[in-house]
């Protein structure tokens, strides 16, 4: 997916940049093993860069009593985005994608085999450093893959399919985005030992704001240019992925949704990429889709009200309204 490309307020926070030397050296850390062809494959995509958004917020979570976050919560925060790294490596087989984030993806280099062997030692990788940071955390990250895996086949059992509606849209980035950042959250919170009241609204917070990260990131796919994207705009109709945007273009009655409905079902070639962009970009779908995401903004900011007050906690609640105007000047 493509991460939406915005200055997030945690990004700002005074000790942030420190804290993101210490997610790229233990990220680095973690994957390193005796073998020199491994390595490469496992580091391609760190090395090729990213804003570390789930480590960021599992620190940012931890700081909301205005404490520094710990090494083990740095950890915990490296342990999610090894997972969400793993992922990406088996998307990028499923979707025969050539490129991620600038560069060549590892199927592309290496070779199918190697991408999938290589995104499932990132996922033992991540599993190994929550092992250390206790039972409990653990426990969520083995459920939170299972999470991610229910939400990709949710959307891969509706492939190409014009019929599909909202609540499966919801359930599958629900597992596929959103449960990856409240468990984020959540480790923060736990390793640094908050009380419960506090651990829950975090991984609510968490939660919401993965739905707007994923909204924002479907709306981009059909307004953003070729170069902001680094891809073909369009790439999830194409390869029959129907997001928000265009599941709410279908449900008007109007003559260009049947229009729309006619050239989706099937792989699109160019000119039918294009119209069917044209279509959506011209209907409501798009305002709809960013009210949704408002509400989504909505529910994360008043997950703060039961977080201690502090710098992070500012930064928590400004983060999820500013990556949504990032779509304001597409929309």
């Amino acid at each position: 997916m493509l991460a939406p490309s915005v200055s997030s307020p945690l990004l700002a926070l005074d000790s942030m940049d420190a804290d993101r030397e210490r997610i790229e050296s233990a990220m680095h850390e973690a994957v390193r093993t005796p073998d020199r062809y491994l390595n490469e494959i496992a580091s391609h995509l760190i090395v090729a860069g990213g804003k570390r958004l789930r480590p960021v917020v599992a620190v940012a979570a931890a700081q909301v009593h205005g404490a520094a976050a710990s090494y083990d919560v740095v950890r915990g925060g490296v342990a999610c985005e090894l997972v969400h790294l793993g992922s990406l490596y088996h998307d990028d087989v499923m979707d025969e994608a050539d490129t991620r984030r600038g560069v060549e993806t590892v199927n592309a280099k290496w070779g199918n085999l190697q991408a999938i062997l290589a995104g499932d030692f990132l996922l033992a990788r991540a599993s190994e450093i929550a092992a250390t940071l206790g039972t409990e955390v653990a426990g969520l990250l083995a459920r939170t893959i299972g999470w991610l895996c229910e939400g990709q086949i949710e959307e891969l059992r509706h492939t190409y399919d014009v019929t599909r509606d909202e609540e499966s849209y919801l359930t599958s980035i629900q597992g596929k985005t959103a449960s990856l950042y409240g468990t984020a959250t959540r480790i923060g919170a736990i390793v640094a030992g908050h009380d419960r009241v506090v651990i829950d609204a975090l991984t609510e917070y968490g939660n919401a704001y993965g739905i707007v990260f994923q909204i924002v990131d479907d709306i981009l796919d059909i307004t953003a240019t070729n170069g902001e994207l680094g891809k073909p705009a369009g790439h999830d109709m194409v390869e029959g992925v129907y997001t928000l945007p265009v599941i709410r273009t279908l449900a008007v009655e109007a003559p260009l949704s049947a229009e729309l409905a006619s050239i989706l079902g099937t792989p699109l070639d160019v000119d039918q990429r294009d119209r069917a962009l044209a279509i959506v970009r011209a209907g409501s779908g798009i305002a709809s889709s960013i009210a949704t995401a408002r509400t989504y903004v909505a529910r994360a900011e008043a997950a703060c009200d039961d977080i201690p007050d502090s710098l992070a906690t500012t930064a928590l609640r400004a983060a999820p309204g500013a990556l949504l105007e990032s779509v304001a000047v597409h929309a």
